[in-house]
């Protein structure tokens, strides 16, 4: 059993410049705005000690505080771009957290806005293995729907088609059933903690377990196709 502590607190990064669905972290959605899905999510953790809203954006701050989160910074504009690393974000809002608060952060849990389906469970699967194993960072999957190995194919410079991966012998795999499980990673929630962030250049430098979630809790909205897939599936429940 680790002994890693279990003092918690939440992060949403949510930054106001979308291209693909413009205001997309405050659109309505299932009758409240995008991001309040995730705030009320991680407010209704037991374990969560705090929620923290991390964004650039004045309005985006005021809708995260009228859903109850804390807001105690405004990100920086150069890492709110569109080629900001949102690990850099991770960063940033650690050591903001720190300095405001004066106190430390145990474990970290990021939450993107951008995907509402996630459920409780899903939450607190991420926060037990990363409290019972020894990961430094514990991510979220799906079953994948294609395969690197089998149906995922890569253009050359000649625009000639290949397969992205081989067998390790370097032969092609023939039936589906035979390749290697693949895994596409999602946005439902990451838990670390503060000192792996803060000291390693992205999330795949150390040790990383995965949760597997289905994927119909699993969508991460990115264009207006996802959101209407999203309205679909709440309108179904």
């Amino acid at each position: 059993m680790s002994n890693k502590k279990s003092n918690c607190v939440a992060f949403i990064f949510a930054r106001g410049g979308s291209k693909g669905v413009p205001g997309k972290n405050i659109k309505m959605l299932g009758g409240m705005p995008l991001i309040a899905h995730s705030i009320k999510m991680a407010q209704s953790c037991p374990f969560i000690d705090q929620v923290i809203v991390s964004t650039d954006d004045h309005n985006i701050s005021t809708v995260a505080k009228k859903y109850g989160a804390e807001v105690p910074f405004i990100r920086p504009a150069e890492l709110a771009d569109d080629h900001s690393s949102e690990y850099d974000a991770w960063k940033h809002g650690i050591n903001e957290y720190k300095n405001i608060y004066q106190k430390e952060i145990d474990v970290f849990i990021s939450l993107p806005a951008t995907s509402p389906l996630r459920n409780r469970e899903d939450i607190k699967n991420c926060y037990d293995e990363y409290l019972k194993s020894d990961a430094d960072m514990v991510i979220t999957v799906k079953e994948a729907s294609r395969s690197p190995y089998f149906n995922m194919v890569k253009i050359d410079n000649n625009g000639w088609a290949g397969l992205v991966n081989l067998a390790p012998d370097g032969k092609r795999y023939i039936r589906r059933q035979d390749v290697p499980a693949v895994y596409d990673m999602t946005t439902v929630a990451y838990v670390s903690g503060p000192d792996y962030i803060l000291n390693s250049d992205s999330i795949f430098d150390g040790r990383i377990k995965s949760v597997l979630v289905p994927e119909e809790r699993a969508l991460d909205i990115d264009t207006m196709f996802d959101f209407k897939v999203a309205e679909c599936l709440i309108n179904s429940n």
